[in-house]
């Protein structure tokens, strides 16, 4: 599924995105306590989907750009962030309009995964950075892949596809695992130096009723996997 396939299903994702476990209490919260202190600095947000992401580092006082491969979920954007927002439909696996260094920061949440090539989209995204700039970025958590499905290969790159209800629309996603060692590797590759891993809990304010049962004591679970890289 290519990212530009949300077209279809964009309200009903983005309304989902608001409110639900995964977006709203996880990704999210910790995507901006990563960023910390973000006033004044130059942000790109790399597939910013409908912009809840974009539009809480701009309320920090961010100064942020945002695109996104579908079409849909910019306009939603640019209903959340207004018309002057810095907007634009581009596709993270092509070469980027910016020009070099334009960035202090790149964030890119939940994005990578749907990528079966990370080289090009990294090199890109170090191209925008400033020497020393930071990228931020969430993806699936490898180890899930292995849980989920015993019987494959963890040590391989592998697409797979899982099904999803979003506001009560039924939907098809299709991602690509890789282990641990090729996704810090693709980060080497690209010029990047691991600063954070992080594999948080939710943020203290989830609603109970979000949460799955049986968490364990440090409230933490398997889900999203979280990197602060450095430009070298």
């Amino acid at each position: 599924m290519a990212t530009s396939d949300y077209d279809s299903f964009a309200r009903a994702y983005a309304a989902a995105n608001e409110s639900n476990l995964f977006n709203a209490y996880y990704a999210r919260p910790e995507m901006l306590r990563l960023a910390g202190d973000v006033a004044g600095r130059r942000i790109l947000d790399a597939g910013c989907g409908s912009g809840p992401l974009a539009a809480a580092l701009r309320d920090r006082g961010a100064v942020v750009t945002a695109f996104d491969a579908s079409a849909a979920m910019v306009e939603l954007a640019r209903e959340k962030l207004g018309p002057d927002a810095d907007l634009c439909v581009a596709d993270l696996g092509a070469p980027l309009s910016f020009p070099d260094d334009a960035f202090d920061d790149v964030v890119a949440s939940l994005v990578l995964h749907y990528l079966e090539d990370w080289s090009g989209p990294l090199a890109e995204l170090r191209r925008v950075l400033e020497p020393g700039g930071r990228l931020i970025l969430s993806v699936i958590h490898p180890g899930i892949y292995p849980i989920v499905y015993p019987e494959a290969d963890y040590f391989a790159l592998t697409r797979y596809s899982e099904d999803y209800d979003f506001d009560g629309q039924s939907v098809v996603l299709t991602y690509w695992h890789r282990p641990l060692h090729a996704i810090t590797d693709a980060f080497s590759a690209a010029g990047f130096r691991i600063a954070t891993i992080s594999e948080p809990p939710p943020a203290p304010d989830t609603p109970a009723e979000l949460l799955p049962p049986g968490l364990p004591e440090s409230g933490s679970f398997l889900c999203f996997l979280f990197f602060v890289l450095e430009a070298a």
